[in-house]
């Protein structure tokens, strides 16, 4: 069996990482979001639920070539 690569392990602790952040930081803004129309509120946490993706892709490129690549 392979080990997997010091930048591999480093990745994946870097993503989950990022995921909390992003989650407090969405949930941080529960109290305000709250308080807007639920059509607004639809809106916000689609784009908050979707967004957390994209500064991934150089990490994963990272991950994967040893590169960031945009």
């Amino acid at each position: 069996m392979i080990e997997p690569s010091g930048r591999k392990v480093f990745g994946v602790f870097a993503i989950i990482a990022w995921i909390v952040l992003w989650v407090v930081l969405v949930a941080s803004l529960s109290g305000t979001v709250g308080g807007w129309p639920v059509l607004a509120q639809a809106v916000f946490y689609l784009v908050a639920g979707i967004a957390w993706i994209a500064p991934l892709k150089p990490v994963l490129s990272w991950i994967e070539i040893g590169r960031f690549k945009l």
